[in-house]
């Protein structure tokens, strides 16, 4: 038996006790995600298939554990982190921040997600270091992690918050009402697509830090997510996911992010 499906083997056993006892109490591992954050997954509307790096870990943490999965798209963070805490979903997917701290658990980090500015092509505003400063008017999405950070970081910039809504985005960007967007860089390259007079800043703000959340009360749970984590990171199964996604802008967590954490 080749050491590979010796330890496949070895962590299939790990996780049993964790998923008789919590990570999938009704025999199927219902998961959800962020159905905005492209960086996640993405839903194909013709055929309804959904892929991204966070829905591959999801089938494989299913596989894994030897149930079936749902997998299902919720709008923005606080729906997904009502649906762990409520029981309508055994994990999720969403970054961490300060603010969601609570009423669910997180698991360590297994992926950065780096955040930019989109502005006009004629903006004088070159790299991250020209955002905060007085007089600017910039904006990013309601609950999005970016727009959290901004909150908590920036001190001179007047900071707007604004539905996820592509067309809007593009308007008030382009009208000026606006001198930059923030958001993750795959979302930014979204936005510039088809819509001339707009780009975007060549460097970052910060990473991202996308956990796993399981409900509060569980710890075999949090440890089992965790184990996979370490496991998908060491075997380069996460390293795949995300080079499959063709997502911009993601990188893997480094081993040892066990505390999710923000820059301040």
């Amino acid at each position: 038996m080749s050491r590979i499906l010796t330890a496949a083997i070895a962590f299939a056993l790990s996780l049993a006790p964790a998923f008789a006892n919590d990570l999938a109490p009704g025999g199927a591992l219902r998961a959800v995600y962020l159905s905005s954050n492209p960086a996640q997954a993405v839903q194909d509307k013709a055929t309804g298939d959904i892929r991204g790096a966070s829905a591959d870990l999801a089938r494989e943490l299913s596989r894994r554990i030897g149930v079936p999965l749902t997998l299902k798209g919720l709008p923005d963070p606080p729906a997904v982190i009502e649906a762990v805490n409520k029981g309508e979903a055994d994990i999720g997917f969403v970054a961490f921040a300060p603010e969601r701290v609570g009423t669910v658990e997180f698991s360590q980090v297994y992926m950065l997600v780096q955040q930019s500015f989109l502005v006009r092509e004629d903006s004088g505003l070159r790299a991250i270091a020209d955002i905060d400063r007085m007089g600017l008017k910039i904006a990013g999405t309601k609950n999005d992690s970016i727009t959290l950070f901004m909150k908590r970081k920036f001190k001179s910039a007047t900071l707007r918050e604004v539905d996820n809504d592509p067309a809007e985005i593009k308007r008030v960007l382009m009208a000026k009402e606006i001198d930059a967007f923030g958001a993750n860089r795959q979302r930014l390259t979204n936005l510039m697509k088809d819509t001339q007079g707009l780009r975007m800043l060549p460097d970052n703000l910060f990473g991202v830090p996308q956990t796993i959340i399981v409900p509060k009360g569980k710890p075999e749970a949090l440890a089992a997510v965790n184990r996979f984590i370490d496991d998908v990171r060491k075997s380069g199964f996460l390293k795949t996911a995300i080079e499959k996604s063709g997502v911009v802008g993601l990188d893997a967590a480094p081993g040892g992010s066990w505390t999710p954490s923000m820059p301040d």
